[in-house]
This record gives structure tokens, sequence and C-alpha cells, in this order.
């Protein structure tokens, strides 16, 4: 993982869009220790955090795509996503619709809700938007944490 992490590293901004996209997608992948060491090389907060919420978005829509394709099985046997927490997720996705999308950062429901909401056909300038959202905040919290309190 290290290597992969120093890798993405030494793409800058791009590399933080291709980890964002791996965490936002079915790969499980973590785009927290590239932000951190983009951000000690120097990478501007807010270029890190328009390419992460853009690769993190991507990433989300590329589960929504498959969920769109509604091959359960196969997102059960390949993507790793378990029933119960699709289950869940599509009842959270029929109650509220795509302003669920904003969740969609949290690890492993995060994955399960946008598979959900392509299953369920969502508004997808609606799903982009909330995903949107909620990622960016993500990042932020993220960026300011490491950042610290001054």
């Amino acid at each position: 993982m290290a290597a992969i992490v120093d890798f993405l590293v030494q793409f800058g901004g791009f590399g933080m869009f291709l980890s964002a996209l791996l965490a936002g997608s079915i790969v499980p992948f973590s785009s927290e220790m590239v932000l951190a060491g983009l951000q000690l090389a120097g990478v501007s907060n807010i270029s890190l955090l328009l390419w992460g919420t853009a690769g993190n978005v991507c990433g989300g829509m590329i589960n929504y795509g498959l969920g769109r394709l509604g091959k359960i099985e196969w997102l059960e046997k390949h993507a790793h996503i378990q029933p119960e927490k699709l289950d869940k997720a599509e009842v959270f996705v029929r109650k509220y619709g795509p302003i669920v999308a904003i969740l969609a950062w949290i690890p492993i429901l995060g994955s399960a809700i946008t598979v959900a909401l392509g299953l369920l056909r969502a508004n997808i300038p609606s799903t982009v938007l909330f995903m949107a959202v909620g990622k960016a905040a993500r990042y932020a919290v993220m960026l300011f944490v490491l950042t610290g309190i001054e």
C-alpha cells in the first residue's frame, strides 16, 4: 500500500484524483494517506479539495453505473457488497431519494448507497450534486484536521 501511495503522490493533484476515484468506487482503497502526503509535499488545500472531490464523485458514479446494470449477484460476488447492506441502502434511497447521496462518503455503506441509487435509477444530476456536497465536506474536514487548529 505504501508503494502505491508514494506512486500516486508523485502525480500531485492527478494522483489525488486517482486515489479518490479508487476510494469512491467499490475498490478497497483509502485516499487519506495520499491526501496527507500531498499536503505535506505542499499541494494547496484547494487543489486537494477539488481533485479529491472530483475523483471521489467519479468513483461513486462508477458504483451508480454498476447498480444501474442491475446485476445484483455480480455485485455481491465480485464487488463484495453485502446483501443486507444493499437492502438497507435500497430502503433508505426509496424513502429519501437522491439526497442520501450526501452520505456516500461513509466507508462501506457509501458503496451500497451509490449502487442502490443506480439500481433505483435515481435522478443523475441530483445524485451528483448531493454526492459532491457530502464528499467535499468530508475532504474539507480532513484537510482542516491535517492542517491543525491555529
